[in-house]
């Protein structure tokens, strides 16, 4: 439910770093969901992410955020298909005036210089296979139940291995934390952020790990990609309730299903296999999701 490990030995992208009316990219944004509450550092890695994105490719974002959804908990769930796409959904996300929090790899909140920021920014921490993680989830449920602003989750965990880069199965996690925050849960598809970077290698060892994924990124804003964001309605869970054995499981697929079912007007087109080709992404897994 959060970024690939975000440390200086792993993966070296986890941000590189981390709705019902059709909204046009070229429109206006509201910036209704930036308020007072909104830490001033956050805002502004907002603002220099959104130069980022405008520079690397074109944002493209449709659907948004009802008006009774907004200033109330929120979890938003995403597919993960590359090193960019957290700067892509924060920049969407912006565009429909939102400024969501991430659940994070603690490894990523930890690094020197991002950390700090992120941390001041309220971003939430998980640590997966650890003794505290049970304490953590607790955290991030009373995090979520309180917070005005949505919260961001890739119940995948990873970016996607599936040849097609469609949704791998994932962890029922941002289910769990759902159902016992007692929160809805919006699902945002994005494709096109694969073809800004590429995926790299699981371990950075030295410079020659991080060589493809930088002359990947330089090029980008010569071939100027279109990046595609889709805000989806609300999945249906009020038959599922926390604790209920089977029940997370089930909310979990019901979400991944949603995700992947506004995937597919993205890639109209590309409905097998990516048109971008990545030489460094691994294709070892089936996706049970596509259609």
């Amino acid at each position: 439910m959060v970024p690939e490990r975000a440390s200086g030995r792993g993966r070296p992208h986890a941000m590189l770093c981390t709705m019902f009316a059709l909204h046009d990219a070229d429109n206006e944004p509201t910036r209704r969901g930036t308020g007072p509450r909104t830490p001033p550092i956050w805002r502004a890695m907002l603002a220099v992410d959104t130069a980022v994105v405008r520079l690397a490719g074109r944002l493209k974002v449709t659907g948004g955020l009802a008006s009774e959804l907004r200033g109330r908990p929120l979890l938003m769930a995403a597919n993960h298909i590359g090193v960019f796409d957290a700067f892509v959904l924060m920049a969407a996300c912006r565009r429909i005036g939102i400024a969501p929090r991430f659940l994070l790899a603690g490894g990523l909140l930890d690094a020197p210089v991002l950390g700090p920021a992120l941390r001041a920014s309220g971003h939430l921490r998980v640590d997966r296979g650890k003794a505290t993680a049970i304490e953590q989830f607790t955290a991030a449920t009373e995090e979520l139940r309180a917070s005005r602003e949505p919260i961001i989750v890739y119940p995948e965990g990873r970016i996607s291995h599936d040849p097609g880069l469609w949704p791998e199965r994932g962890k029922t996690g941002a289910a769990r934390l759902a159902l016992a925050a007692g929160t809805p849960v919006v699902p945002v598809s994005q494709w096109g952020a694969h073809e800004a970077v590429y995926w790299g290698t699981e371990t950075v060892t030295g410079i020659q790990d991080v060589l493809p994924l930088a002359r990947s990124g330089l090029t980008a804003p010569l071939r100027r990609p279109t990046f595609r964001v889709h805000f989806g309605e609300p999945v249906e869970l009020s038959e599922f309730t926390a604790g209920t054995p089977g029940h997370a499981v089930r909310a979990h697929a019901k979400i991944m299903q949603a995700i992947t079912d506004g995937l597919v007007s993205l890639r109209r087109g590309e409905p097998d296999r990516p048109r971008f080709h990545d030489p460094t992404r691994p294709t070892d897994t089936r996706s049970p999701w596509r259609h």
